[in-house]
C-alpha cells in the first residue's frame, strides 16, 4: 500500500515520431495484424494502468481505450512528447508508466512488475534487461514536474534518472519482455522472422 491507496498508475504511450529511418510513422505500423499503437495501449491496459494516454504527432490516430494527446511540437523529439503526456495526466494521478510505441516485445507482465515495485514503495521503477535500464519506466507523481523539465531532444526522462540514481529501483524483466525496437526496415524484417511471430503477450 502506498500513500496514494490503491489508485492505479496511468499509462503513457509515446507514439508521436515520424519514423524517419523506417520511412513511415510507427504508430500505425502493423505487426501480426495489429497496429503498434493499439498493441501498446492493450499492453498498458492489461497491466492495470488507468487511464491510458497516447501522445500522437506525425500521424493523427484514433485509439479505442485511450485518450489521444496531440503533440504539435513532436519534431523537437521524444522529450516534447513526454512533456505533453505528463501535462495531460489527471491532477490526482499517483504515478505513470511510460512506454514507447516501437517496442512491441515489452509486455504487460513487465509493467505489472514495475507497478508491484511502486506498491512496495519505489518512487521510480525502471525495467532492466541484462542489467541495463531501458523501458518502460514508472514515475511517481512527485517526479512529474522535474522529469518534464529535464526532457529535451530525444532523451525523455533519461537525464533525470541518471541524475537521481538513488531514487531509481531497477526491476529485472529479461524473462518476461525484451526492449528490441523497430527503427529501420531491417528491424521490421527481423521482427517478422521471429519464431511464433511478433506479438508479445503477458
Amino acid at each position: 500500500m502506498t500513500l496514494d491507496g490503491e489508485r492505479p498508475p496511468a499509462g503513457l504511450l509515446l507514439a508521436a515520431g515520424e519514423g524517419s529511418r523506417l520511412g513511415r510513422p510507427k504508430a500505425t505500423l502493423e505487426l501480426d495484424g495489429e497496429r503498434l499503437v493499439d498493441r501498446g495501449v492493450r499492453m498498458l491496459r492489461d497491466a492495470g494502468c488507468s487511464p491510458v494516454l497516447v501522445v500522437a504527432g506525425a500521424e493523427p490516430v484514433e485509439v479505442i481505450g485511450a485518450v489521444v494527446v496531440p503533440n504539435a511540437g513532436w519534431r523537437a523529439g521524444m522529450g516534447s512528447s513526454l512533456r505533453a503526456g505528463l501535462a495531460a495526466l489527471p491532477p490526482d494521478c499517483p504515478a505513470v508508466v511510460v512506454a514507447l510505441v516501437d517496442q512491441p516485445l515489452v509486455t504487460a507482465a513487465a509493467v505489472r512488475r514495475l507497478i508491484a515495485a511502486y506498491r512496495d514503495g519505489a518512487e521510480i521503477a525502471v525495467a532492466t534487461y541484462g542489467g541495463a535500464p531501458r523501458n518502460p519506466v514508472l514515475l511517481g507523481a512527485r517526479h512529474f514536474a522535474a522529469a518534464a523539465e529535464s526532457a529535451v531532444g530525444d532523451r525523455g526522462a533519461r537525464d533525470y534518472l541518471r541524475a537521481h540514481p538513488g531514487l531509481v529501483t531497477r526491476v529485472p524483466c529479461d524473462d518476461v519482455a525484451a526492449p528490441d525496437d523497430i527503427d529501420t526496415p531491417e528491424d521490421l524484417a527481423a521482427f517478422d522472422r521471429r519464431p511464433g511471430g511478433p506479438r508479445a503477450e503477458g
